[in-house]
């Protein structure tokens, strides 16, 4: 069996919602993530997904990242693989195929943001070219 790369379907919500709750942490569920799915296919966004044996086993999602003050680049927004998986090489397929998918575009580079304790995701993201360019703190304020 061979892991593969493809983008992200409706289908694999309940995949994609179970994903970002055991590997990220996120309390989301299928319907909200297929409302997302549907609502952010569009030419700024990227969603793929790595299938092994017809199971869905990790998936990233990026955007373009344009701000007044530095080059477009892609923001990767989640990047996750079933810790069943990790160490098979799902993640670098993953990060290769959305840098592919920012070059097609000619954009400067790829950024990501990566919570402190999750230390085996820098060793990752280093090893895979990533430079850890500054250490920052994430800031919400929710509506709800």
């Amino acid at each position: 069996m061979e892991i593969t790369v493809r983008e992200i379907q409706e289908a694999d919500s309940a995949a994609i919602a179970e994903l970002a709750r055991t590997s990220l942490g996120y309390d989301c569920d299928e319907e909200l993530v297929n409302h997302r799915i549907i609502s952010l296919k569009n030419d700024n966004n990227a969603m793929f997904c790595a299938e092994y044996d017809g199971e869905v086993i990790g998936f990233i999602h990026a955007h373009i990242y344009e701000v007044l003050y530095f080059d477009t680049m892609i923001n990767i927004l989640g990047l996750a693989v079933s810790e069943k998986y990790r160490r098979m090489g799902a993640g670098s397929l993953l990060l290769k195929r959305i840098e592919e998918w920012g070059r097609e575009r000619n954009v400067k580079g790829v950024r990501l943001n990566s919570g402190g304790q999750r230390t085996w995701a820098h060793e990752f993201y280093r090893k895979a070219g990533y430079d850890n360019e500054k250490v920052q703190m994430r800031f919400i304020k929710n509506f709800r």
